[in-house]
């Protein structure tokens, strides 16, 4: 027996268009919804519009809208560093090896721009190259024991100085230069250390010696005011304060209780002759 019973669709005669459109909608929203990270921006590329648009602002953190047939380019806009170590020569053509570090990020409002010139990687094409070209070249310029000791401070100062200006017209922004572990030649280093140890000693011997010449100073002048002193003393010694001393050493004996003879008048200057008779 032949069944008579049909399907019936419970969405209507229009359900054979409506999921299409659904799924189609499902899809234009997913293409057209960006969702941004902190500490990233995007660039957008205009399929239909001749690509990347450096005048127009980059997608910041967030969520984002586009057109569904657009597309974009994340960049991470935060503080970033790249590190080199690398061999270069001094003005005297002698091998120094070191590390260079790089701080910095992409100029935000130029990323239209780094987009077009450099792509997401040019942190590999252009900073790095950039790195070792102008290491060298102010490198150059300093003989290695100034690289190590008095000029490092500066060599630094002028590496971050050069690389600043070739990154500013590549759209990023340098935060900082740091020159660590330079390693010089084994002779060389030997050399600055016998130098640099020489350098201390004298400056030790100076020490020493200004230390004796000041307490010769100071003894020279102890002496002078201790001359000083017995000149003002003898000067002060009179025969008569003599005397006037005697009289007063006799009165102070005759008050004593030991057995002494005193003759009054008997010595020099008319001193007193004290005799002890106890024995």
């Amino acid at each position: 027996m032949a069944s008579n019973m049909e399907f019936k669709n419970p969405f209507g005669k229009g359900s054979a268009l409506l999921i299409p459109a659904v799924i189609l909608l499902l899809f234009v929203v997913m293409r057209s919804s960006q969702m941004i990270e902190s500490g990233h921006a995007r660039v957008v590329y205009e399929t239909f519009g001749g690509g990347v648009d450096p005048s127009r602002p980059a997608l910041q953190q967030g969520f984002q809208v586009i057109a569904p047939w657009n597309s974009t380019k994340d960049y991470e806009i935060r503080k970033q560093e790249v590190s080199s170590k690398m061999t270069v020569l001094s003005s005297n053509l002698l091998d120094i090896v070191l590390d260079v570090t790089i701080f910095f990020r992409p100029d935000n409002t130029q990323l239209g721009d780094l987009e077009l010139k450099w792509g997401k990687f040019y942190a590999d094409k252009m900073i790095m190259p950039s790195v070792r070209s102008v290491t060298r070249e102010v490198i150059a310029k300093y003989l290695p024991e100034e690289i190590n000791t008095s000029k490092r401070e500066l060599i630094q100062v002028e590496i971050e100085e050069k690389m600043r200006a070739q990154m500013q017209v590549n759209h990023v922004i340098l935060e900082e230069v740091l020159i660590r572990n330079i390693e010089l030649p084994a002779k060389l280093r030997a050399s600055i250390e016998k130098k640099l140890q020489m350098e201390q000693e004298s400056e030790e011997y100076e020490f020493r010696l200004t230390k004796e010449l000041k307490e010769a100073e100071r003894k020279k002048i102890e002496a002078e005011g201790i001359q000083e002193f017995q000149k003002i003393v003898t000067q002060s010694i009179t025969p008569a304060l003599l005397r006037w001393k005697g009289v007063e050493a006799t009165e102070a004996l005759s008050k004593s209780e030991n057995a002494k003879i005193i003759v009054i008048g008997g010595g020099d200057d008319g001193l007193p002759i004290i005799l002890n008779t106890s024995n």
